[in-house]
C-alpha cells in the first residue's frame, strides 16, 4: 500500500502536493484522460451537424449523451466504491473508446441517420468513466493531512478548468486539418489511454478492490448504515443541493452571456472574452483558496462562497458594457472552484472510505444537472424579461440555497449527521476540483 504523505510541519503548499508519493504519475494520467471531456462535446456536436447538416438534431444528440453521463454518473461510482477502479475503469474505458470510435465512423461523411447517432450519443454517455470522482478519493488516500488535501482539491479544480478551456482549442486545431469527426478519434484515445495509466499507478494497484485503503476509517465518518441512502446524510445533502444552485447560476450565466452581447450588437469574440474572464476567474479563485488557511470550517465557507457567487451574478446583469461584464464575470469566477473545493471536501468527510467516489459524482452529477437546467430556463426567460431580471434570476437559486444551508449547518451543530469524530466538520477547524 503506498504510503499516505506525512503531515506537514509548515504550511503546505502545491509542491508540497504534487511531491507526495505517486501523486505526480496518478494526477498526470488522470488529467490525461480528463482532457478527453474537453474536447469530446464540440467535437461531437461539430461532427453530428455537419453529418446531419441539423443543429436540433446536434442538440438532441449532445442532450442523448450528456444526460445518460451525468445522471448514470452516481451509478458508475457506486460500481468502482464496490469493486474498485482497476476492475471497472478499464472495460468502461474500453467500450466508451469502441463507441466513440462508432460516432467517428458514422459522422466522417454526411448521411448518418439521426436516430442511430442519438442510439450511439446515449450508450457513450452512459459508459463515460468517471475519472474526476476517482482521481478525487484517490487524493483522500495519498494525502493525510486536511489542509494538504485542501490543496490538492484546489489543484485539481483549477486543473479541470484548464482542460475546459484548451480541449475546444484543441479541437479547433484538429478541425483545420481534418474532418470533425477526427476531434471524436483523439477523444477516444486520449480516454483510453489516461485510463489505463492510471490503473497502473501504484496509488491504484496498492488499493484491493475499493479506491481508498480497507484501513482508512478514521480518515472520514463510518459508511451509512446498509440500505440508507447517501443523500440522508446532512453534510452531503447540503453539498449536493449548494453545487445543484451552483450549476444552475453557471448554465444562465452562460446562455445570458450570449444574449447580451447580441442585444448590443457584439460578435461570439466579445463572449469568448466574458467566459474567459469568468474561467479566469476561477482559476485564480482557485489558487488562493487552496493557499489559505481558513478557520471557518467546511460546512460555514460553502454557503458564504455560494452567496458571493449569487452576489457577483446580480452585478453583472448592471453591466453598462461588456467590459464591465466581463470583469465582473471574472468576479464571479472567484467563488466558482472554491465552492466546487469545499462541496467535494464536505463530501469526501460526509462518508465512509467505502463510499467517498459516489459521493463525490453525486457532486459532480449536481452541477453538471443544475448547468443544464440553468441553461434552458434562462432561454425561456431571456427574451420575456429585461437583461437585468434574468441575471438576477439566475442568481436567485445560489442565493436562497446559500441561505437554507448556512441556516441548516447552523440548526445540526458542528458535527455532521451519522458522522464520527474524526472528520474536519466535526473538529470544526480546517487544518480540491
Amino acid at each position: 500500500m503506498p504510503s499516505r504523505s506525512p503531515v506537514p510541519s509548515r504550511t503546505p503548499s502545491y509542491a508540497t502536493v504534487l511531491r507526495t508519493r505517486h501523486a505526480a504519475r496518478t494526477f498526470g494520467a488522470a488529467l490525461l484522460g480528463r482532457l478527453s471531456y474537453g474536447m469530446v462535446s464540440l467535437s461531437l456536436m461539430l461532427a453530428v451537424n455537419a453529418a446531419t447538416g441539423s443543429y436540433s438534431v446536434a442538440g438532441a444528440v449532445m442532450a442523448l449523451y450528456g444526460a445518460t453521463s451525468v445522471f448514470l454518473s452516481p451509478a458508475r461510482a457506486a460500481l468502482i466504491d464496490r469493486h474498485g477502479p482497476r476492475r471497472v475503469l478499464p472495460p468502461l474505458a474500453g467500450v466508451y473508446a469502441v463507441l466513440l470510435g462508432a460516432l467517428a465512423y458514422a459522422t466522417w461523411r454526411p448521411g448518418a441517420p439521426a436516430f442511430l447517432l442519438g442510439a450511439l450519443a446515449a450508450a457513450a454517455g452512459a459508459g463515460t468513466p468517471p475519472l474526476g470522482p476517482v482521481m478525487r478519493t484517490l487524493w483522500s488516500g495519498l494525502v493525510a493531512d486536511r489542509e494538504l488535501l485542501r490543496r490538492a482539491y484546489s489543484l485539481d479544480g483549477v486543473a479541470e478548468e484548464l482542460l475546459f478551456v484548451s480541449g475546444p482549442l484543441l479541437v479547433g486545431v484538429v478541425v483545420k486539418f481534418a474532418p470533425p469527426a477526427a476531434g471524436i478519434v483523439v477523444s477516444a484515445a486520449l480516454i483510453l489511454v489516461g485510463t489505463l495509466a492510471l490503473v497502473s499507478s501504484p496509488a491504484v494497484r496498492a488499493r484491493g478492490a475499493g479506491v481508498a485503503p480497507s484501513d482508512d476509517k478514521a480518515a472520514g465518518p463510518e459508511d451509512p448504515p446498509a440500505g440508507r441512502r447517501l443523500l440522508g446524510i446532512v453534510g452531503l445533502r447540503h453539498a449536493v443541493l449548494v453545487t445543484a444552485a451552483v450549476g444552475l447560476c453557471l448554465g444562465g450565466l452562460d446562455l445570458l452571456v450570449v444574449a447580451f452581447a447580441e442585444q448590443r450588437h457584439q460578435g461570439a469574440g466579445a463572449v469568448s472574452w466574458v467566459l474567459a474572464a469568468l474561467s479566469a476567474g476561477s482559476a485564480v479563485g482557485g489558487l488562493a483558496y487552496g493557499a489559505v488557511s481558513w478557520r471557518a470550517s467546511n460546512r460555514a465557507r460553502l454557503p458564504l462562497l455560494a452567496a458571493g457567487l449569487g452576489a457577483a451574478v446580480v452585478g453583472a446583469g448592471l453591466s453598462p458594457g461588456v467590459y464591465v461584464l466581463a470583469a465582473l464575470a471574472a468576479v464571479a469566477g472567484l467563488f466558482v472552484a472554491p465552492a466546487l473545493t469545499t462541496a467535494y471536501l464536505i463530501a469526501d468527510e460526509s462518508v465512509g472510505a467505502g463510499s467517498r467516489t459516489q459521493a463525490g459524482a453525486w457532486v459532480n452529477t449536481a452541477v453538471n444537472a443544475g448547468s443544464s437546467v440553468g441553461a434552458a430556463a434562462a432561454g425561456l426567460l431571456v427574451d420575456r424579461l429585461p437583461p437585468a431580471v434574468c441575471f438576477a434570476v439566475a442568481a436567485v437559486p445560489a442565493l436562497l440555497c446559500a441561505a437554507a444551508v448556512a441556516r441548516g449547518a447552523v440548526d445540526s451543530g458542528p458535527v455532521e449527521s451519522g458522522a464520527a469524530d474524526g472528520g474536519e466538520t466535526a473538529r470544526g477547524a480546517v487544518s480540491r476540483s
